[in-house]
């Protein structure tokens, strides 16, 4: 008796899984990759019911966007910028010191003799320090400020360096 129930139930569930609602397994495009889902029959017909109300010009020729071509040039400097922030370029390497306070008290004589060139101190290579000043973009950029600081400070040389950019010249 018992086999015979077990046997009833599960000949009743396979009757009902084949009984259950049909599947319908559409394939669609979606920007040109192939897009598969299944679906109930009856939300199939409820979707194509309304995608039959929708407008479409089936056979009009899709638009493609037109390309604008651009002649390949040397990129500003404030193209470049937009891209980066931060660049490498080169600063000025006034002088290099063992100490901290040496440093500090260079960089303040050289700010009065240089307002017009922000000066740092540049501490990666500890015990000694860089006095560093300006940010150019390119050593000819700045070979002016370099003369001038030459005169005051003679081991000053351009060092490359990685510069912000909107305070490159």
């Amino acid at each position: 008796m018992n086999h015979l129930f077990k046997l009833f139930i599960f000949s009743a569930l396979f009757c009902f899984y084949q009984i259950d609602a049909q599947y319908v397994v559409k394939k669609d495009t979606l920007s040109g990759t192939e897009l598969s889902f299944s679906l109930d029959e009856r939300v199939n017909d409820a979707l194509e019911k309304i995608e039959d109300k929708c407008d479409r010009n089936v056979g009009a020729p899709t638009k493609t966007p037109t390309k604008v071509l651009v002649a390949s040039r040397e990129l500003t400097n404030a193209e470049i910028c937009r891209k980066n922030p931060k660049i490498m370029g080169f600063k000025i390497q006034v002088v290099i010191v063992k100490s901290n306070d040496e440093a500090r008290k260079i960089a303040t004589e050289f700010r009065g003799n240089f307002r017009n060139l922000k000066v740092e101190t540049d501490a990666s290579l500890r015990p000694n320090y860089k006095i560093l000043a300006g940010s150019y973009f390119s050593k000819q950029s700045a070979s002016d400020d370099l003369r001038n600081i030459s005169k005051i400070y003679p081991s000053a040389r351009v060092i490359p360096y990685a510069v912000f950019c909107v305070e490159a010249k």
